[in-house]
Protein backbone atom coordinates (compact mmCIF):
# COMPACT_ATOMS: atom_id res chain seq x y z
CA UNK A 1 0.00 0.00 0.00
CA UNK A 2 2.26 2.84 -1.29
CA UNK A 3 -0.16 6.01 -0.52
CA UNK A 4 -2.35 5.97 2.20
CA UNK A 5 -6.28 7.83 2.25
CA UNK A 6 -5.95 11.22 3.52
CA UNK A 7 -8.70 11.35 5.99
CA UNK A 8 -7.58 8.79 8.68
CA UNK A 9 -8.18 9.71 12.83
CA UNK A 10 -5.13 11.65 13.98
CA UNK A 11 -4.00 12.76 17.87
CA UNK A 12 -3.85 16.02 18.31
CA UNK A 13 -2.22 17.97 21.85
CA UNK A 14 -2.79 21.81 22.27
CA UNK A 15 -0.84 24.18 24.52
CA UNK A 16 -0.21 27.59 25.40
CA UNK A 17 3.10 29.06 24.00
CA UNK A 18 5.27 29.70 26.45
CA UNK A 19 7.25 32.64 24.74
CA UNK A 20 3.71 34.28 23.49
CA UNK A 21 0.99 34.14 25.95
CA UNK A 22 -1.37 35.28 22.47
CA UNK A 23 -1.07 32.23 20.86
CA UNK A 24 -1.78 28.54 21.50
CA UNK A 25 -0.43 25.86 19.37
CA UNK A 26 -2.24 23.48 18.02
CA UNK A 27 -0.03 20.06 17.06
CA UNK A 28 -0.64 16.31 15.25
CA UNK A 29 1.16 14.38 17.20
CA UNK A 30 0.25 11.44 14.84
CA UNK A 31 2.42 13.06 11.86
CA UNK A 32 5.27 14.63 14.13
CA UNK A 33 5.93 11.49 15.46
CA UNK A 34 5.46 9.64 12.42
CA UNK A 35 8.55 8.23 10.49
CA UNK A 36 8.66 10.22 7.64
CA UNK A 37 12.29 11.73 5.81
CA UNK A 38 12.48 13.14 2.69
CA UNK A 39 13.35 10.83 0.26
CA UNK A 40 14.89 12.60 -2.14
CA UNK A 41 17.69 11.02 -4.53
CA UNK A 42 16.80 7.45 -2.73
CA UNK A 43 13.40 6.42 -4.17
CA UNK A 44 11.88 9.98 -4.56
CA UNK A 45 9.16 9.59 -7.80
CA UNK A 46 8.71 13.72 -8.18
CA UNK A 47 5.05 14.61 -8.22
CA UNK A 48 5.04 14.17 -12.00
CA UNK A 49 5.49 11.18 -13.63
CA UNK A 50 7.22 12.40 -16.58
CA UNK A 51 9.96 14.35 -14.33
CA UNK A 52 11.02 11.83 -11.70
CA UNK A 53 14.27 13.15 -10.74
CA UNK A 54 12.99 16.71 -10.18
CA UNK A 55 10.70 15.69 -6.73
CA UNK A 56 8.64 18.36 -5.95
CA UNK A 57 10.71 21.21 -7.59
CA UNK A 58 8.87 21.15 -10.92
CA UNK A 59 7.02 24.28 -10.26
CA UNK A 60 9.42 26.83 -8.83
CA UNK A 61 9.22 27.91 -5.18
CA UNK A 62 5.90 31.05 -4.28
CA UNK A 63 7.83 33.40 -2.07
CA UNK A 64 5.95 33.52 1.62
CA UNK A 65 6.36 37.47 1.44
CA UNK A 66 9.06 40.16 0.74
CA UNK A 67 11.83 39.37 3.72
CA UNK A 68 11.71 35.62 1.80
CA UNK A 69 12.80 36.77 -1.54
CA UNK A 70 14.65 39.17 -0.04
CA UNK A 71 16.85 36.58 2.44
CA UNK A 72 16.84 34.05 -0.83
CA UNK A 73 18.35 36.96 -3.16
CA UNK A 74 21.47 37.07 -0.25
CA UNK A 75 22.69 33.88 -1.23
CA UNK A 76 21.65 33.52 -4.75
CA UNK A 77 24.34 36.41 -5.04
CA UNK A 78 26.67 33.81 -3.36
CA UNK A 79 26.33 31.19 -5.82
CA UNK A 80 29.26 29.98 -8.12
CA UNK A 81 28.86 27.85 -11.07
CA UNK A 82 30.74 24.93 -9.71
CA UNK A 83 26.88 24.62 -7.70
CA UNK A 84 24.65 26.08 -9.72
CA UNK A 85 24.08 24.75 -12.93
CA UNK A 86 21.64 27.52 -14.35
CA UNK A 87 24.05 30.39 -13.36
CA UNK A 88 24.11 32.63 -16.03
CA UNK A 89 27.41 32.96 -17.70
CA UNK A 90 29.77 35.95 -17.62
CA UNK A 91 27.85 38.37 -16.24
CA UNK A 92 25.85 39.16 -13.05
CA UNK A 93 23.05 37.45 -11.64
CA UNK A 94 19.59 39.68 -12.31
CA UNK A 95 16.35 39.03 -10.78
CA UNK A 96 14.64 37.90 -13.72
CA UNK A 97 17.25 34.63 -14.15
CA UNK A 98 15.69 33.34 -11.22
CA UNK A 99 12.51 35.38 -10.41
CA UNK A 100 9.20 35.02 -12.26
CA UNK A 101 5.44 35.62 -11.45
CA UNK A 102 2.72 33.13 -12.12
CA UNK A 103 -0.28 33.56 -13.37
CA UNK A 104 -2.16 35.78 -10.96
CA UNK A 105 1.17 37.62 -10.38
CA UNK A 106 2.26 35.96 -7.43
CA UNK A 107 6.25 36.10 -6.79
CA UNK A 108 8.19 32.48 -7.34
CA UNK A 109 11.17 31.57 -8.43
CA UNK A 110 11.53 30.80 -12.24
CA UNK A 111 11.20 27.11 -13.87
CA UNK A 112 13.39 26.74 -16.88
CA UNK A 113 13.25 23.48 -19.37
CA UNK A 114 16.74 21.07 -19.93
CA UNK A 115 16.47 18.28 -21.84
CA UNK A 116 12.25 18.36 -22.14
CA UNK A 117 12.24 18.57 -18.41
CA UNK A 118 11.17 21.43 -16.46
CA UNK A 119 12.08 22.20 -12.78
CA UNK A 120 12.89 25.54 -10.58
CA UNK A 121 16.14 27.26 -12.02
CA UNK A 122 18.10 26.36 -8.90
CA UNK A 123 17.44 22.83 -9.24
CA UNK A 124 20.54 21.05 -10.63
CA UNK A 125 19.83 18.23 -12.93
CA UNK A 126 21.16 14.36 -13.23
CA UNK A 127 24.98 14.30 -14.45
CA UNK A 128 25.51 17.67 -13.49
CA UNK A 129 29.13 17.59 -12.11
CA UNK A 130 28.80 19.81 -8.59
CA UNK A 131 25.35 17.31 -8.23
CA UNK A 132 21.69 16.92 -8.88
CA UNK A 133 19.48 18.62 -6.69
CA UNK A 134 18.80 22.58 -4.95
CA UNK A 135 21.79 24.51 -5.30
CA UNK A 136 21.13 27.03 -2.21
CA UNK A 137 20.85 23.70 -0.41
CA UNK A 138 23.98 22.43 -1.45
CA UNK A 139 25.48 26.14 -0.82
CA UNK A 140 24.19 26.02 2.76
CA UNK A 141 25.96 22.73 3.15
CA UNK A 142 29.01 23.80 1.78
CA UNK A 143 28.90 27.25 4.21
CA UNK A 144 28.13 24.77 7.12
CA UNK A 145 24.60 26.02 7.72
CA UNK A 146 21.31 24.37 7.80
CA UNK A 147 19.60 24.58 4.59
CA UNK A 148 16.84 26.65 5.67
CA UNK A 149 18.74 29.73 5.98
CA UNK A 150 19.44 29.54 2.24
CA UNK A 151 16.24 28.70 0.92
CA UNK A 152 12.87 29.55 -0.08
CA UNK A 153 10.41 29.43 3.17
CA UNK A 154 8.46 26.40 1.72
CA UNK A 155 11.21 24.74 0.38
CA UNK A 156 12.73 24.14 3.62
CA UNK A 157 8.90 23.91 5.34
CA UNK A 158 7.22 21.40 3.09
CA UNK A 159 5.95 18.70 4.11
CA UNK A 160 5.69 20.86 7.66
CA UNK A 161 1.95 23.25 7.36
CA UNK A 162 1.71 25.90 9.71
CA UNK A 163 -1.62 27.75 9.62
CA UNK A 164 -2.96 30.79 11.70
CA UNK A 165 -6.63 31.10 12.78
CA UNK A 166 -7.93 33.71 15.00
CA UNK A 167 -10.42 32.05 18.00
CA UNK A 168 -12.64 33.64 20.11
CA UNK A 169 -13.60 32.49 23.06
CA UNK A 170 -16.88 32.37 24.94
CA UNK A 171 -16.31 34.85 27.31
CA UNK A 172 -15.01 37.39 24.67
CA UNK A 173 -10.98 36.87 24.72
CA UNK A 174 -9.26 35.60 22.17
CA UNK A 175 -5.89 33.77 20.83
CA UNK A 176 -4.27 32.70 17.86
CA UNK A 177 -4.43 29.41 17.10
CA UNK A 178 -1.33 28.56 15.47
CA UNK A 179 -1.33 24.41 14.26
CA UNK A 180 1.76 22.96 13.05
CA UNK A 181 1.06 19.28 10.74
CA UNK A 182 1.30 17.51 7.62
CA UNK A 183 1.41 19.46 4.32
CA UNK A 184 -0.45 16.48 2.82
CA UNK A 185 -2.30 16.84 -1.06
CA UNK A 186 -4.35 19.18 -0.01
CA UNK A 187 -2.07 21.62 1.06
CA UNK A 188 -1.11 22.33 -2.56
CA UNK A 189 -4.65 23.30 -3.23
CA UNK A 190 -7.13 21.50 -6.35
CA UNK A 191 -4.01 20.32 -7.98
CA UNK A 192 -2.89 18.39 -5.25
CA UNK A 193 -5.08 15.73 -6.28
CA UNK A 194 -3.78 16.05 -9.78
CA UNK A 195 -0.13 14.96 -8.47
CA UNK A 196 1.18 11.49 -9.69
CA UNK A 197 3.09 10.69 -6.32
CA UNK A 198 3.62 12.45 -3.00
CA UNK A 199 5.36 11.79 -0.69
CA UNK A 200 3.59 12.89 3.21
CA UNK A 201 1.26 9.90 2.88
CA UNK A 202 3.47 7.20 0.95
CA UNK A 203 4.77 4.29 2.70
CA UNK A 204 8.07 4.58 1.16
CA UNK A 205 9.11 7.80 2.51
CA UNK A 206 8.65 6.36 5.88
CA UNK A 207 11.66 4.80 6.66
CA UNK A 208 13.46 7.15 9.12
CA UNK A 209 14.57 5.83 12.65
CA UNK A 210 13.75 8.84 14.69
CA UNK A 211 10.25 10.38 14.44
CA UNK A 212 9.64 14.32 12.19
CA UNK A 213 9.16 15.97 15.69
CA UNK A 214 13.61 15.46 16.04
CA UNK A 215 14.58 14.74 12.43
CA UNK A 216 12.92 17.67 11.79
CA UNK A 217 13.95 19.98 14.90
CA UNK A 218 15.35 22.86 13.42
CA UNK A 219 12.13 23.75 10.79
CA UNK A 220 10.47 23.40 13.58
CA UNK A 221 11.88 25.62 16.10
CA UNK A 222 11.90 27.94 13.62
CA UNK A 223 8.42 27.74 12.95
CA UNK A 224 7.33 27.79 16.43
CA UNK A 225 10.52 29.18 18.88
CA UNK A 226 12.61 27.48 20.77
CA UNK A 227 10.03 27.37 23.80
CA UNK A 228 7.15 26.11 22.25
CA UNK A 229 9.62 23.23 20.46
CA UNK A 230 10.75 21.63 23.65
CA UNK A 231 7.12 21.84 25.21
CA UNK A 232 6.18 19.55 22.10
CA UNK A 233 9.00 16.78 23.04
CA UNK A 234 7.74 16.94 25.75
CA UNK A 235 4.15 16.17 24.42
CA UNK A 236 5.88 13.91 21.41
CA UNK A 237 7.54 12.00 24.20
CA UNK A 238 4.38 10.76 26.54
CA UNK A 239 2.69 10.02 23.05
CA UNK A 240 5.45 7.95 21.85
CA UNK A 241 5.09 5.93 24.81
CA UNK A 242 1.38 5.91 25.19
CA UNK A 243 0.23 5.94 21.55
CA UNK A 244 -2.40 3.40 21.17
CA UNK A 245 -2.69 1.60 17.37
CA UNK A 246 -5.19 4.25 16.34
CA UNK A 247 -3.64 6.91 16.68
CA UNK A 248 -0.45 5.85 14.56
CA UNK A 249 0.26 7.28 10.97
CA UNK A 250 -1.19 4.77 8.84
CA UNK A 251 1.63 5.05 6.23
CA UNK A 252 4.08 4.56 8.77
CA UNK A 253 5.55 0.37 9.31
CA UNK A 254 3.16 -1.60 11.48
CA UNK A 255 4.40 -2.83 15.08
Amino acid sequence: MPEVDLVFPRAYVEFANPDDDTEVLRCDLTWLTSSYTCIFGSGCRGIYADAPDMGCCTLGAHFADKADEVRTRGWVERLDAELWQFKPAGRAVRTKDWVEKDDEGARKTRVVEHEGQQACVFQNRPGFAGGAGCALHALALRDGVHPLEAKPDVCWQLPIRRTFREVERQDGSSYTEVSIGEYDRRGWGPGGHDLDWYCSGNTEAHVAVEPVYLTHAAELVALMGQGAYEELVRHCEAHVRSRSLLALHPADPRP
